[in-house]
């Protein structure tokens, strides 16, 4: 922990370096997870090119290396420096339900570079937020992901905790933060709709609590205009009251959103995650 820590002292300028040489072992010499990388793009671009798939694989990658840098540069990463590299657009979208004793569901998905939105949040409004993540199974790694996550306060709550960890906080005005885009488990209610041009499963955390207990939701949008540097944009996703509303239009109106901003920055999406490995075998229970 204290070798990670000395190399995050240095700039960033000089992390994107190892970066670089990342980039060239794994992806050229290593061709790491190429065959499902390659794989994903396919099928969610059919239309596109050989070539122009190619160019979106190389990008991603690059964001991928790019990311493990920034992560290890969160470590020591100041408040100043964080505030130039992380724009949050509408912050007040979450803000102004909080001043009213609301509880705020944000929705988003895995893009580059998630890890510093999470952060900049951290830093900004850090009592009133609560992070759900998923426990890695490395006892190392949770470790030094939390000490980063956590580094200006805020909390973070694991997944097989989150419901009573939510009902002990119920009238905790916040904003709880999912990254609704994670494949459940085989044990867990799941969903069924297309993502992508496949059969996709998804978890329904955030619509049922939303709608149980009456929460707006925002979803967040990724750009990233140049190397380091990363715009998210907050968006009013759907809001109480749910009564007339379909069942899982909170979901599929996520599902829409990130596969537009998907088409929209391509390269900012992780697809080196085997997000389909599970096929549709069955007819949900969901459904």
């Amino acid at each position: 922990m204290f070798a990670i820590k000395l190399i995050s002292l240095l700039p960033l300028s000089v992390l994107y370096i190892f970066s670089d040489v990342l980039y060239l072992i794994g992806y050229h010499l290593l061709g790491y997870r190429k065959k499902v990388i390659r794989q994903n793009l396919l099928h969610a671009f059919p239309e596109k090119s050989a070539e122009e798939r190619r160019k979106i694989e190389k990008e991603f990658f690059r964001n991928l290396t790019d990311s493990f840098a920034e992560t290890i540069k969160m470590y020591t990463i100041s408040k100043e420096e964080l505030a130039k590299r992380v724009q949050i657009v509408n912050y007040e979208l979450a803000l102004s339900q909080i001043e009213k004793n609301q509880v705020v569901v944000g929705v988003t998905g895995h893009f580059f570079n998630w890890e510093l939105h999470l952060q900049h949040m951290m830093a900004n409004i850090s009592t009133k937020v609560d992070v759900v993540y998923l426990k890695v199974n490395s006892p190392f790694f949770e470790n030094l992901m939390k000490t980063i996550r956590s580094r200006f306060g805020g909390g973070l709550v694991e997944r097989a905790s989150f419901q009573r960890d939510y009902l002990r906080k119920r009238d905790q005005p916040r904003l709880i933060v999912l990254a609704a885009d994670q494949r459940p488990s085989k044990s867990e209610i799941r969903y069924w709709t297309p993502f992508l041009h496949r059969e996709t499963a998804f978890f329904e955390g955030a619509e049922k609590l939303a709608k149980r207990f009456g929460h707006t939701v925002i979803y967040s949008h990724a750009a990233k205009p140049k190397r380091g540097h990363y715009v998210f944009t907050y968006q009013p996703l759907s809001s109480p009251p749910y009564d007339t509303d379909a069942e899982h239009s909170i979901t599929d109106e996520f599902v829409r959103r990130m596969e537009a901003n998907i088409r929209e920055n391509p390269a900012l999406y992780l697809w080196s995650h085997n997000r389909w490995k599970e096929k549709k075998t069955t007819v949900s229970v969901s459904e």
